[in-house]
């Protein structure tokens, strides 16, 4: 199928009534190459301080550093009670959790910018201007990302170019200040009530977001102005944990996603608005890889019209062929009733993060 400009599939679109974007990582390696890329943070971690904890993993079958720390620190505090005789292994257990929570933080950081300082001025321009297809105008929907890093966060928050038209971009997340704390420095997520509202929604959870077992936070760069590692390190000591999906299969994201209310109203949101037959997807740095099918199927299952998938790089390699071949395998799940027209566009011509 032929290739199109970016600029010709935003013209083409408009003939919808509303334009709605999925992301993924490929959104970050376009940005900052040298460090994003398609590893997980598990397979990315440096686990030479403590290599036991390789096998807490193993035992549970996840790859979920939240859920190794919690069964470290809930093994140690019932241990007693079955080998009184041994606190060595408590000592050991709780010593695992505190370094697997070193690791964690340390393995964001270094595949993270740590401020927005880090990023130049002009790239979070050119992302504004590309987001402004999706967040500004009669045609705005809503944007989703898989990804779990800060740079769309970061670049909702950055101010525009001094000299020039200012964008408007809807940047509503459902999060708002903690009516007990409102001069905090971090804001609540308010419900699904306000959820309905949200223009963006990180369907992976995001490095911003933290658990504290009562709520969920985001901590604003705007008022907290710490650094990503700093911010973490903090958390967790608190014992507050960055809520992302890390699991790898398509199964184990979507247990996850149900297990957690902003995740699930997430996943809700997006699936509802797949459904809405007067409006279409653009799909920007993603390969549609299976181990995403529970958010894809959603398209797929749904009703929106039509779908723009980009395409980086020679469109005859195997990795492109695949990407179309999957694409062409969410059309193929609809009813006649509902049939999915499927473009593809060169996405280095949309020039995301600048020429």
């Amino acid at each position: 199928m032929p290739i199109i400009p970016f600029t010709d599939a935003i013209a083409d679109s408009a003939q919808f009534s509303k334009r709605h974007l999925l992301l993924g990582n490929g959104f970050s390696i376009a940005c900052r190459a040298d460090i994003f890329h398609y590893g997980s943070l598990f397979a990315q971690a440096d686990f030479s301080a403590a290599p036991q904890v390789v096998e807490v993993f193993k035992a549970l079958g996840t790859q979920d550093f939240e859920a190794a720390i919690h069964a470290l620190e809930n093994a140690a505090s019932i241990l007693p009670a079955y080998v009184p005789a041994d606190p060595s292994a408590v000592a050991t257990m709780l010593d695992h959790a505190r370094i697997l929570k070193e690791i964690l933080v340390q393995t964001i950081a270094k595949n993270h910018p740590h401020i927005p300082a880090d990023i130049p001025d002009a790239k979070f321009w050119a992302c504004r201007r590309f987001l402004a297809n999706f967040l500004a105008g009669d045609k705005a929907g809503c944007v989703f990302t898989l990804n779990y890093d800060l740079l769309l966060y970061w670049t909702l928050m950055h101010d525009d170019m001094p000299f020039g038209q200012a964008l408007e971009l809807a940047k509503n997340d459902g999060f708002g200040n903690d009516e007990d704390a409102p001069d905090a420095d971090y804001v609540v997520w308010q419900g699904e009530t306000n959820a309905h509202s949200a223009s963006v929604m990180f369907l992976h959870g995001a490095l911003h977001l933290f658990d504290t077992g009562k709520e969920l936070t985001k901590y604003t760069w705007v008022r907290k102005g710490v650094p990503l590692i700093d911010q973490a390190r903090e958390a967790l000591a608190n014992n507050a944990f960055p809520l992302f999906v890390a699991e790898g299969t398509s199964v184990q994201k979507k247990t996850k996603i149900r297990h957690n209310a902003y995740l699930y109203q997430s996943f809700k949101q997006f699936t509802a608005n797949a459904m809405q037959g007067k409006h279409c997807m653009f799909i920007f740095g993603h390969s549609l890889a299976e181990n995403d099918d529970h958010i894809l199927n959603r398209i797929g299952r749904g009703r929106c019209r039509k779908i723009y998938v980009g395409i980086f790089g020679d469109p005859a390699s195997a990795w492109n062929q695949q990407i179309m071949l999957r694409a062409q395998g969410l059309a193929a799940l609809r009813s006649e009733r509902w049939p999915l027209d499927v473009a593809f566009y060169d996405a280095a011509s949309a020039q995301v993060w600048g020429a």
